[in-house]
């Protein structure tokens, strides 16, 4: 029979031998399957793209399943704060280091915890991951008692279950306000009334945005990107922000490591570091970007984090401020802390850059001495991908040329499905409306019906939007896909990508952005 040795990475550290089948199939050498099913440590193998090919009977035991063969990491597992997929195509090429995360079981009868550890295998030629897991129930109970624990996972939820209603109703808000501007001429009495509503709903969103961040539950739009050309943009607007009392200086390795994280979500992070720099400086002085390389050949430990080994580009923020004192270091991250005057700071800027650099990949971290300054050192994971060709969208046919087609919109909130159809219509499609999955299917059972586009909301009573578009495609497979939801990408990522030529577009959109979507996949 053939067999695999395999030295494989545990918990905590531990590395262990297990001598696994080779790349037979169970019918082929059942033998060695139920060889691998004895084994006492919980095993999954999985390809790169996350479906399960083969389980022994601990790991089935853990996960509170009889099978897992054709299902995916992402149905029985869930909590990674970012795509299951992506992080396992970052496993299977080797990159960002350490491969072992904390994630919750999708179980209904108890609350479980397993600690998996990817290892990359090769088979016949062919990369496969072997999963190791380990049930950290108890471990997480206990770190569940600390209050801190208790009042982020409350905040979480809280930004979590609000950010669906109030994106739809700010969807609404700035969409109809998008249709009330292209009524009125800019020397109109209502007109400038008109952009402060929607300059104020935008101000709302960011507010969402903001909560979601620090519960990392927002959606990334993750790029490949050199930190020295996004400093180099983001130049101007930092100079202006420090004032003429603070000299801003920049230095940079000049063999810097690719990154791929949001762009947007990283300007945000440098941007509430230099005005934190900032106002620690009543008096001025400078404030150092310093960018460098740093390849891990041992774990690093800083506190209670543990840096795994690997290529990260580091970013610190320096200051000559006042300091942070000892007793108030610790709680930086913590929401609603702040070491501002009353009035000058809400207590959210660190625990969003918080937010935003774990759900990156990456590691913050902070040191101080008071009355000598402050280093804050973000550690992002590199990435040295190639970088794919990106479209280049036709910002002026798609947003103000008239288009044609028809697009099926099914959104079960009525204001939002008003405003999506009527701006739509404007530019010359056909639309054809829906409130929920089922309805829509009814409306598909017409041969003679011809469709373009879907556009529609992921959650929703019944059928949700994954689930109705996957039976439509099974007959239509040529129709492209649009997917519009309140909640972060984050919660049904692995389910959108399953589906072939659908994109995403978070609510609240504008006129503008659902216009251009719809032209792109119309193309």
């Amino acid at each position: 029979m053939p067999c695999l040795l395999v030295e494989l990475e545990a918990s905590a550290g531990r590395r262990e031998l297990f001598l696994l089948p080779g790349i037979a199939t169970p019918e082929r050498q059942p033998d060695g399957w139920a060889f691998f099913d004895e084994l006492p440590v919980p095993l999954l193998k999985l390809a790169p793209s996350g479906e399960i090919e083969l389980s022994n009977r601990p790991a089935r035991d853990l996960l509170g399943v009889a099978a897992c063969q054709d299902r995916r990491l992402g149905d029985l597992l869930e909590g990674l704060g970012r795509s299951i997929t992506d992080w396992l195509e970052d496993a299977a090429a080797g990159r960002g280091g350490g491969h072992s995360e904390f994630m919750r079981v999708r179980r209904d009868d108890k609350e479980v915890f397993a600690q998996v550890t990817l290892n990359r295998v090769s088979e016949a030629g062919k990369t496969v991951l072997i999963a190791v897991l380990s049930d950290a129930t108890k471990l997480k109970s206990l770190e569940a008692q600390f209050v801190q624990s208790q009042k982020m996972q409350a905040i979480g939820q809280l930004a979590g279950g609000v950010a669906h209603d109030f994106n739809n109703l700010l969807t609404a808000i700035t969409g109809h306000c998008d249709l009330a501007l292209l009524r009125h001429d800019q020397g109109d009495a209502d007109y400038a009334d008109l952009v402060q509503i929607s300059q104020n709903a935008n101000r709302a969103a960011a507010l969402v945005s903001q909560l979601l961040a620090y519960s990392r539950k927002q959606t990334l739009r993750p790029e490949m990107m050199d930190m020295r050309d996004m400093l180099a943009d983001l130049t101007h607007l930092l100079n202006r922000l420090v004032g003429e009392k603070v000299m801003l200086a920049l230095s940079h390795d000049p063999m810097l490591f690719k990154i791929r994280a949001d762009k947007r979500q990283l300007e945000q992070v440098l941007m509430n570091l230099v005005v934190n720099a900032r106002d620690a400086m009543p008096e001025g002085g400078d404030i150092r970007i310093v960018t460098e390389n740093l390849d891990l050949a041992q774990p690093m430990r800083r506190g209670r984090a543990v840096v795994p080994v690997g290529r990260y580009v580091s970013v610190r923020v320096i200051d000559e401020g006042v300091g942070i004192p000892a007793d108030k270091l610790q709680k930086v991250f913590e929401p609603f802390v702040t070491t501002k005057r009353p009035g000058e700071g809400t207590g959210l800027g660190l625990s969003t850059a918080y937010g935003i650099i774990k759900q990156t990949g990456g590691f913050i971290f902070v040191d101080s001495v008071v009355g000598a300054g402050t280093t804050f050192q973000l550690l992002l994971p590199a990435n040295d991908a190639p970088e794919e060709p990106l479209e280049v969208p036709e910002t002026s046919v798609a947003g103000k040329t008239r288009a044609d087609g028809v697009v099926l919109l099914v959104e079960d909130e009525a204001p939002v499905r008003a405003f999506a159809s009527r701006a739509l219509q404007l530019r010359g499609y056909t639309v054809l409306e829906a409130e929920s999955g089922e309805d829509a299917l009814k409306m598909l059972k017409d041969p003679e019906l011809k469709v373009d586009v879907f556009v529609s909301d992921v959650v929703m009573p019944g059928l949700d939007g994954p689930g109705w578009v996957s039976q439509a495609l099974k007959h239509r497979p040529d129709v492209h896909v649009v997917f519009v939801s309140g909640y972060a990408e984050e919660t049904f990522g692995d389910a959108q990508k399953a589906i072939p030529n659908s994109v995403f577009l978070p609510k609240p959109f504008s006129l503008t952005e659902l216009t251009e979507t719809v032209q792109r996949q119309m193309g």
